[in-house]
């Protein structure tokens, strides 16, 4: 059997990565949680929302657990991470009894969560990929909208319902916005329709929509293509691109240029150029 991790949620250390091998034993994690499966399967950790009778809704736990889940993940050997559901619901987005007759103070603690769970997502050093089967609604299209890459069944609807109620969808709106444009991104927070996988990835917001019965597979083989080559460099990569999206163009050259000129002295960068000029494959031993 292998060996089980503790993992501390309190603690938000960063280790180095470890080296996986080949035939790497699939493992739950050594972390109980309530409403997630988790599970370590050599280069991938799945996350799994399991919470179908309350049609996923992120409640304050889930998100608490959701955001402890990313860590260990984060501070683990994957070099993918994929944040899956289980029941007709991918995810309700928040929970309303969390916020009926709320304080203030609860309420700015609710989304100070949600916040700290969003940003988790993309502050982490794996490539991090939504696989949605079904209906992602407000705070549950918001987390796929947060996530570095997303796939869809055909089958799936997102929408940000809020415009057709009382409580107009603020938060996941800053999310769907940086994905799909403001003229999208707020026809979906007014109207609060739903719009299809199919429209999903003409307007951005998904990488892909396929068959219901391929889902798996295609997430599967993106994440395999997205997580090919340095784990170090794409980590960097990904901090550095988080960093400079909401940056004018000339603050995002400045801070770019100075990342890449960095890395361009590191020994995978170095590998890589050596590899490419000797017509050989490179060999990257750096981690984040």
């Amino acid at each position: 059997m292998a060996e089980q991790r503790t993992f501390n949620p309190l603690v938000q250390g960063s280790r180095p990565w470890g080296g996986t091998t080949g035939g790497a034993a699939r493992e739950t994690s050594g972390v109980s949680y309530q409403h997630l499966l988790v599970e370590h399967d050599g280069p991938v950790s799945t996350i799994t929302l399991n919470r179908p009778e309350k049609r996923n809704a992120l409640a304050l736990d889930v998100m608490q657990e959701l955001t402890a889940a990313l860590r260990e993940a984060g501070e683990g050997e994957a070099t993918g991470v994929i944040i899956a559901a289980n029941g007709p619901v991918f995810s309700a987005g928040h929970n309303f009894g969390d916020m009926a007759g709320a304080s203030l103070h609860d309420a700015r603690r609710l989304f100070e969560v949600c916040t700290e769970m969003m940003d988790t997502v993309q502050s982490i050093p794996q490539v991090v990929i939504a696989r949605v089967h079904a209906l992602a609604t407000a705070a549950g299209c918001q987390l796929v909208a947060t996530c570095d890459l997303a796939v869809a069944a055909d089958s799936a609807g997102f929408a940000l319902p809020g415009g057709k109620g009382g409580l107009f969808c603020h938060t996941p709106l800053v999310a769907v916005a940086r994905n799909v444009g403001r003229k999208r991104a707020l026809e979906m927070a007014l109207t609060g329709d739903t719009i299809d996988a199919a429209t999903a990835v003409e307007w951005g917001l998904i990488n892909k929509a396929v068959p219901d019965d391929e889902l798996e597979a295609v997430t599967a083989d993106l994440l395999a293509r997205a997580t090919r080559g340095s784990v170090a460099s794409k980590a960097l990569g990904k901090r550095a691109f988080y960093a400079q999206v909401g940056m004018d163009q000339s603050a995002a050259y400045a801070y770019a240029m100075e990342v890449m000129a960095n890395a361009a002295l590191t020994a995978d960068a170095q590998e890589g150029i050596a590899a490419f000029l000797g017509k050989r494959r490179p060999i990257f031993t750096e981690r984040p």
